[in-house]
């Protein structure tokens, strides 16, 4: 599949911050890709490049096949959405989502059929002649993604659409974004630092770390398979276990650990006899009362409902978190001595 959007070797620098480095990333045509990373990790930097609302100090953009370097932001084939709807206060919805035709030269018919198709894509037929103060906050962000596609873009870009709107809402609008992006095949490079929202809505998702991207790919290929411990911790919840490598081969590492020795996949280079972390997802945890496995103290259980949460602390005194679903056996803390172990291609070790 051809890539609408390409980026190599961007690099942008504020004084001494390093905001993106050396940065290579392709877009394909139809593509969601989300990026996703913490505050300062230059994802947003990123967004305002491709838009053309920042120049870049190094590399170069491409949006299909065709250098953007010297165009300004509204001669890109872009349309954006922001956290904050930048709707126009004294223009009702319809002159809202019609004001990029407008600005096109487009006849009064076609901008009123456009208007109506974009408004309907979004459900909000029935909205079109009320003010943005008129609509809850839900429905001034479908308008500015009405307005955003109205005039069919070759790449839609979002920084954090959904981050001014509560937990029930956004989880909503998640879905309806993602409905909108199948119905119309549209390139989406969209910003987010919630990893519940990257795992929900993308294709594909480019963790940043420090202005650099330290993996790409599907939300489970990045979930299952973490290619370094910064994304094993910040996408969904790991535990992380201390040891020594003892004998690397064909992929998978032996551990000497407080608790005895395990075995893990490997994803990056580990040398024999360094110092490692077992990363584990409290799902994959094996937990029982006895056999093999890490020794621990059971010291917590936590309900959550459709699960339990069990905490266990190891001989080293660190702890781990285990999920087991409600309808499984229970422990209680009476059961103070439990077992905890995994299957060997659930487990990665990473270099300390």
């Amino acid at each position: 599949m051809a890539n609408v959007l390409e980026l190599a070797g961007v690099r942008k620098r504020y004084d001494s911050l390093l905001a993106v480095d050396d940065l290579d990333l392709g877009l394909r045509t139809g593509e969601f890709l989300t990026l996703l990373g913490p505050s300062g990790s230059g994802k947003t930097t990123t967004l305002m490049m491709v838009a053309g609302l920042q120049q870049p100090d190094a590399g170069t953009i491409t949006l299909n096949g065709a250098s953007v370097a010297r165009l300004p932001p509204y001669r890109r084939d872009i349309g954006m959405v922001f956290q904050h709807y930048a709707l126009f206060p004294h223009l009702t919805v319809r002159r809202n989502v019609a004001f990029p035709l407008e600005m096109r030269g487009l006849g009064k018919a076609e901008i009123a059929r456009l208007v109506g198709e974009a408004l309907a894509l979004v459900k909000l037929p029935d909205q079109a002649d009320r003010l943005p103060k008129q609509l809850s906050g839900g429905q001034q962000q479908r308008v500015a993604l009405a307005r955003a596609l109205v005039y069919r873009p070759a790449l839609l870009l979002m920084d954090e659409p959904l981050g001014a709107l509560d937990k029930k809402l956004r989880e909503q609008l998640q879905l309806e974004i993602k409905r909108v992006h199948r119905e119309r095949d549209i390139s989406v490079l969209y910003v987010t630092h919630d990893q519940e929202e990257a795992l929900t809505m993308s294709d594909r998702i480019a963790v940043f770390n420090h202005g650099r991207i330290e993996q790409i790919g599907t939300p489970e290929e990045l979930y299952d398979r973490p290619a370094t411990r910064f994304v094993a911790s910040f996408i969904g919840d790991t535990n992380f276990v201390p040891g020594r490598a003892l004998v690397v081969g064909d992929g998978i590492c032996e551990v000497e650990t407080a608790g005895g020795r395990v075995k893990a996949t490997v994803r990056q280079s580990v040398t024999a006899g360094a110092n490692v972390t077992v990363a584990v997802r409290p799902e994959r945890m094996i937990l029982s009362a006895a056999g093999e496995g890490l020794s621990g103290i059971l010291t917590d259980v936590i309900f959550l409902g459709t699960a339990r949460k069990y905490v266990v602390r190891l001989a080293d005194g660190s702890e781990c978190m285990v999920l087991r679903q409600v309808g499984d056996t229970p422990f209680d803390i009476g059961n103070a001595t439990v077992r905890l172990s995994w299957q060997t291609g659930h487990a990665t070790a990473f270099q300390s």
